[in-house]
């Protein structure tokens, strides 16, 4: 039988554990009765049916029992005594308080503040009444305290680091702590004996109940379960097993225990957040809800640092800002309290401050900082969300009532004025961010995000900031907002301002007051200085400013201030619309995570293949008559201005089969090649069938622009090719072949003869251009120009070399002999530069294309 096995010879069932009888209860409850009742008879039985075994050392008694009768005895005199969890707690309570006392008679207060600490977290885990020990040894603490303030002062004496620490720490924490207990210690300081009495007095203790078997226990459980089926439902229990009750008295409290457990391990937001919200509903007083609402919102913030995604989700997003909004309505609702970043902390957690009429009561915090991180949190997400989905363009809808927020607390922090003595940063922080939401957008975006918000939004207060605005009026809003960062801020923000602003001019194809603006700003200067997100604007302005000009047919304008961002190909980089990940380059994880956090969202995005586009047309009416110009003029030097443009053309041009422009690029570079052949019209068309231009504004009119200019630079072209070959050509025919006024071809010619471009002289009367020609060098005299040409190339490179040779012979000899001392090969009378420096031309004098021959009968007619 199973109870032959776990009950051995010579043993009583009372002496084994509880934990045993748990266990084999269930298997043997008949035979351990009969075990209590006879345990001798039983012990007989067992030994004479099992004495073989215990004989031979073997069987299963012999590994649970020894049979020796001595130790029988021994267990039978051991006396257990059990102690609950109450008793235990309150005899940690008392060894605390004992090492207090101690620490006090020496005066360590590195121990006392340690065992303070102890104590407070021991008393939170007995149930019931507080104890009345605990009640003698803070009120007498904190006696010991103040008199050891008194002695202190009284003896200018100085404790050591350690002491001194413990000491400010407990002399800190004694008066908030004993605020909680201020009735009961002024009972204990009143009559310390009567008080301590009824502790003494203790009731004797119940004898304990014997222990119920397993099918009682389970019998108890389901009659238990059965009665509270009609239980209305679960109290909710803190910490130490105290049921918690929210009351409009104990909120402060509840708040106070929730900030000082921000940032602590295994702390439940999630569980907060619920606390939190039912503190809400019983809060009466404005300062109740403002200070839960505070509390409220940064710990859904906090929520962000422990999940898994880098940012807020929806749904606490949302929820964060109706919760900011009702702050904001509170606020706007009770003027007496106002919220400041250098206001005090309020510590009395017992009642809430009373505010006299005319006056007002500061709570610390800050409001701009909410909406910053509303701002940062939409925008994080929208920077993770696949922006061709569904879930993008409904994220982007939150905009609407963060904006809506953001012109509220403009509003807000405006009509504190000198009540907060931040205000004046607060308030410039409040409008660049309302500034940074409509500087990108057009006009009619920018009215429809205005008139949602002036409908959600109270209209009580006139604002200073929108006064010169005109009612409808985009322009002057925006004007009217840069103008009040102009006058009242400084630094990076005046500079973020006035980039806005010269972006939203560009945008609205202004392209002269931008560029106006751009220049006198002197921001190209000091931009370097910046930080990274201020470079970013800077160059979104610069490339806004070359589309608006392209828009406007300002050829040379547009490639000229593109050629920097798109001739250094990361445009891509420099705009922050994603990372150009270089051949057998890696980046550290904390230098890819820095770059992603200030990439722009979608929505804010230049679209880099049109920008492409414009500086490959805008090169391209360029580089085509320059080609044409410097192939008919062989002394002429050889210069470039697209190096990308003049790669791209090369590729293409050695392409053994060219088939039709798949792309972008190969239409534009299609174009080009027309347009150096001189088929001008065909170039047109090449051009407007690129489908990219449906993507600008105003597509047609781009399209007639690009034909024009093709007409245009297709003349200069044609001239520029075929001038050596005409002495005189009539302006009627140019203009009949390039299908141009003729005051549109005598503008052309006229501004190509002023420019030095070409050498020619204009016929009013004959109606025609006369070409002058240019003395045509001999064989000899070209072979003479080639040789100087290279001459002096490969003089260039012979100084190159030698300088970076003996720059560090140089550099040790001035060091040894000092600054005054030449260097020299070997003792050449003075070194190198002293023989030939005075024949050497300098930089600035030399001709262009490296011909550097002077003087002579010949360098006169060659100059001639």
């Amino acid at each position: 039988m199973a109870s032959r096995f776990f009950y051995g010879s010579g043993s009583d069932s009372d002496s084994s554990s509880d934990e045993e009888e748990e266990v084999y209860q269930s298997g043997s409850e008949e035979e351990s009765s009969d075990d209590n009742s006879d345990s001798d008879s039983d012990s007989g039985s067992d030994s004479d049916s099992e004495g073989e075994g215990k004989e031979s050392g073997k069987g299963a008694s012999a590994f649970l029992h020894d049979s020796s009768g001595s130790e029988d005895s021994e267990e039978e005199e051991k006396v257990t005594i059990v102690k609950s969890a109450k008793d235990k707690r309150l005899e940690g309570l008392e060894n605390t308080i004992k090492l207090i006392d101690n620490a006090e008679k020496i005066n360590d207060w590195a121990v006392i503040a340690t065992e303070f600490d102890n104590l407070n977290r021991q008393i939170l885990k007995i149930t019931g009444p507080t104890p009345k020990i605990y009640i003698q040894a803070v009120a007498e603490l904190e006696d010991f305290t103040n008199e050891t303030v008194t002695k202190q002062k009284a003896s200018n004496k100085k404790m050591n680091a350690s002491n001194s620490k413990g000491f400010n720490a407990v002399k800190q924490k004694i008066k908030k702590n004993n605020k909680e207990y201020a009735s009961l210690i002024e009972k204990y300081r009143a009559n310390k004996d009567e008080f301590m009495a009824s502790d003494v007095e203790e009731k004797p203790t119940p004898a304990p109940a014997p222990k119920p078997t397993k099918v009682e226990r389970i019998e108890n459980f389901a009659a238990a379960a059965a009665a509270g089926g009609e239980d209305d439902g679960f109290a909710t229990v803190g910490r130490g097993g105290k049921t918690l009750q929210y009351t409009p008295e104990s909120i402060l409290k509840h708040l106070r225990v929730i900030v000082e457990s921000r940032g602590k391990k295994n702390t439940d937001r999630a569980d907060q957040i619920k606390t939190m919200t039912k503190l809400l509903e019983v809060a009466t007083t404005p300062y109740q809800r403002i200070r839960t609402l505070m509390t409220l919102i940064s710990t859904r913030f906090d929520l962000t640092s422990t999940s898994s995604t880098n940012y807020m989700s929806p749904e606490q997003w949302k929820a964060a800002d109706e919760e900011y909004s009702t702050l904001l309505t509170v606020l706007e609702d009770n003027r007496s309290f106002i919220i400041s970043e250098s206001a005090d902390e309020w510590e009395d957690d017992e009642k809430s401050p009373t505010v006299e009429e005319g006056e007002t009561f500061a709570i610390p915090g800050s409001i701009v900082s909410f909406i910053e991180r509303l701002d940062d949190e939409l925008t994080r997400s929208l920077q993770q969300i696949d922006p061709h989905t569904a879930e993008y363009i409904e994220r982007l809808s939150d905009e609407q009532t963060l904006y809506n927020n953001l012109v509220r607390s403009q509003l807000y922090v405006e009509s504190l004025g000198e009540a907060d003595k931040n205000g004046k940063e607060s308030m410039n922080r409040v409008v660049i961010r309302r500034l940074e939401h409509i500087y990108f957008k057009p006009a009619q975006v920018v009215s429809i995000l205005e008139e949602a918000k002036d409908k959600a939004v109270p209209t009580k207060i006139n604002s200073a900031v929108t006064a010169g605005a005109k009612a409808g009026d985009i322009q002057s809003l925006v004007a009217a907002i840069c103008n009040y960062m102009f006058q009242n801020s400084d630094g990076i923000p005046r500079a973020r301002a006035m980039l806005c602003q010269i972006y939203f001019l560009a945008l609205h194809d202004q392209y002269y007051k931008s560029r106006d603006l751009m220049l006198m700003s002197h921001l190209t200067e000091s931009v370097s200085s910046m930080d990274i997100a201020s470079q970013i604007l800077f160059n979104r302005t610069l490339v806004q400013i070359g589309l608006c000009a392209f828009r406007a047919g300002l050829i040379y304008e547009a490639q000229n201030t593109l050629g920097e961002i798109c001739g250094s190909g990361r445009q891509k980089e420099l705009l922050a619309q994603g990372l150009i990940l270089q051949r057998f380059a890696s980046l550290s994880p904390e230098v890819e995570k820095a770059e992603k956090a200030r990439q722009l969202p979608f929505h804010m995005h230049i679209n880099l293949e049109l920008l492409e586009c414009i500086y490959l047309t805008s090169s391209m009416f360029l580089e085509v008559p320059l080609m044409a110009q410097t192939s008919s003029s062989p002394e002429l030097r050889r210069r470039m201005i697209s190096k990308t443009f003049r790669r791209m053309l090369d590729y293409n041009e050695r392409q053994v089969f060219t088939g039709p422009p798949e792309n972008t690029r190969d239409g534009v570079i299609q174009s080009a090649k027309l347009l150096a052949a001189g088929e001008w019209k065909k170039s047109a068309e090449s051009l407007a069938a690129i489908k990219i231009w449906d993507l600008m504004p105003q597509p047609e009119k781009v399209k007639a622009m690009l034909s024009e200019q093709a007409q245009e630079e297709g003349l200069r072209t044609y001239l520029f090719t075929y001038a050596p070959f005409y002495d005189s050509l009539s302006i009627t025919s140019l203009a009949a072949m390039f299908e141009l006024s003729s005051k549109k071809i005598v503008s052309v010619i006229s501004r190509m003869i002023s420019h030095e471009e070409l050498a020619a002289a204009l016929d009013q009367v004959n109606d025609a251009i006369i070409f002058r020609k240019g003395v045509e060098l001999s064989r000899l005299q070209s072979q003479i120009v080639t040789l100087a040409d290279k001459s002096m190339n490969l003089l260039e490179s012979n100084e190159k070399t030698l300088e970076q040779r003996t720059q560090g012979m140089a550099n040790a000899f001035q060091r040894e002999h000092g600054p005054g001392a030449r260097g020299g090969r070997g003792g050449r009378g003075g070194g190198r530069g002293g023989g030939r420096g005075g024949a050497r031309i300098p930089q600035g004098d030399r001709r262009p294309g490296g011909q550097q021959f002077g003087g002579g009968a010949l360098g006169a007619a060659i100059k001639a």
